[in-house]
């Protein structure tokens, strides 16, 4: 758990994409989690997490429902909502914290 402290607690946002590989609509996330992170460049963090290796993160975090995408800043939690999200939502929700 402790890295997981040094992952989002950091000065830009970061997105995290809690998925599965057996999940269509987490598989469906990829390509716009890629987007996301190329409009955002080095000013905010895009990091995906398999809740099936990391059960006791996802656990802790109470994730129920794939993909639960949650933005964090400075290891506070900005944002959380479940379900697939469009490339710009997404973009437009992080540029508010950077």
């Amino acid at each position: 758990m402790s890295k997981f402290g040094e992952l989002i607690d950091v000065k830009i946002p970061v997105l995290l994409d809690f998925f599965t590989e057996w999940n269509e609509q987490s598989t469906a996330m990829h390509a716009v989690l890629r987007d996301v992170a190329a409009a955002l460049g080095d000013k905010a963090k895009v990091i995906k997490i398999d809740v099936d290796k990391n059960k006791d993160l996802a656990e802790a975090l109470r994730i129920k429902g794939l993909p639960t995408l949650i933005i964090y800043k400075e290891g506070e939690m900005k944002w959380r909502q479940s379900g697939e999200q469009d490339a710009n939502t997404l973009i437009g929700l992080i540029q508010e914290y950077i």
